[in-house]
């Protein structure tokens, strides 16, 4: 009798048990709010977004732990109040005092984008996270040293477990978790974005520089910058900064002299948050920028060809300070005061 009794309750503990371990929940889908105007945003199937993962990734993306001397994170060069770019500095100190050689790109709507970084040197996002976190001259850190203070941390085993399943951290979750967080960066509520819902009005200016910036004649911007959702469509391009490039660019990744001085479209949303401007940080203003593509083109070997055949001073003063007014419009304050983007 007791055999059979001892063998009941184990029994009903296994079922318990079985039922308890099948309940158990898991990570939660996270509900991306994608405004009106943009596309849906592609998801790789072995990264899904969920709660726990992009919670993760915005304690990691504010956490210098992930530095060599743990005195700097990726929040330090992109920072929230400028669309997540480095404020004003043309190129950012790493943490060992040495000055980098490109300007710090902002990290919103990365899911639309095609390659990372001004060369394009990373294919996704998640391969684009550790990219700073060992380069010597930004956060100049031993990725397994990383791995092994993650491991060792008193909170991160257990978000590891939460977010995927597993308290060992390695290379690959870092990369997952963060880049988890940096889908979530969506900006698309600027007061042009207001204008097409019907939700704002342009003033005179900005209505000009609007027919300013999609005049073949005049700005011409949509080749590069189509107007609308992205504002970008994140090709490599040369833009007669030089004639002949310091800085070869893409050809750096693909090895092809045709690519030499050509580097990523980025997006024109927030460009008013964002300066100085272009890879190297040259012009501090958005006027500088218009007046480059107005008179300062240099006609390098590989020009983009939407710019060898501009006439230079096609803009009237008039028009600069109309493109510029529309520009101002594709800023998403929403974006640089989001609690969900900001640090933990």
């Amino acid at each position: 009798m007791r055999n059979k009794l001892f063998l009941l309750t184990a029994l009903v503990l296994g079922i318990v048990a079985c039922r308890h371990t099948a309940t158990e929940p898991g990570p939660r889908a996270y509900q991306l709010d994608i405004p009106s105007g943009l596309p849906e945003m592609p998801v790789p199937a072995d990264n899904p977004l969920t709660e726990e993962g992009v919670a993760l990734g915005r304690k990691l993306f504010y956490d210098p732990i992930l530095s060599g001397n743990q005195t700097m994170s990726c929040a330090s060069c992109h920072k929230q109040e400028f669309a997540f770019t480095d404020g004003g500095k043309a190129f950012s100190f790493g943490i060992d005092g040495k000055l980098g050689t490109r300007n710090a790109m902002p990290l919103f709507n990365l899911g639309y984008q095609r390659g990372f970084f001004w060369d394009g040197g990373a294919a996704d996002i998640e391969s684009q996270v550790v990219g700073p976190i060992q380069n010597p001259v930004e956060m100049h850190a031993d990725l397994a040293i990383v791995l092994g203070r993650l491991n060792a941390h008193s909170e991160y085993p257990t978000l590891f477990e939460k977010a995927f399943g597993t308290r060992t951290i390695s290379s690959v979750l870092l990369m997952k978790a963060i880049a988890q967080f940096e889908r979530t960066i969506v900006s698309g509520n600027s007061k042009w974005d207001k204008y097409l819902r019907g939700e704002a009005t342009l003033t005179d200016a900005e209505s000009r520089g609007r027919i300013v910036y999609e005049d073949e004649d005049k700005g011409d911007c949509t080749h590069c910058h189509s107007i609308g959702s992205t504002f970008s469509d994140f090709e490599y391009r040369n833009n007669g900064l030089d004639s002949v490039s310091a800085d070869a660019g893409r050809a750096l990744i693909t090895f092809l002299a045709t690519d030499s001085g050509k580097f990523k479209t980025p997006s024109l949303r927030n460009i008013a948050l964002t300066a100085p401007y272009m890879h190297d940080g040259r012009f501090q203003t958005l006027e500088e920028c218009v007046e480059h593509y107005n008179s300062g083109l240099q006609h390098a070997r590989n020009l983009d060809p939407s710019l060898r055949n501009k006439v230079k001073n096609r803009l009237s003063t008039q028009q600069k300070s109309d493109l510029v007014a529309f520009l101002h419009t594709l800023t998403d304050y929403e974006l640089i005061s989001n609690p969900k983007f900001a640090k933990p």
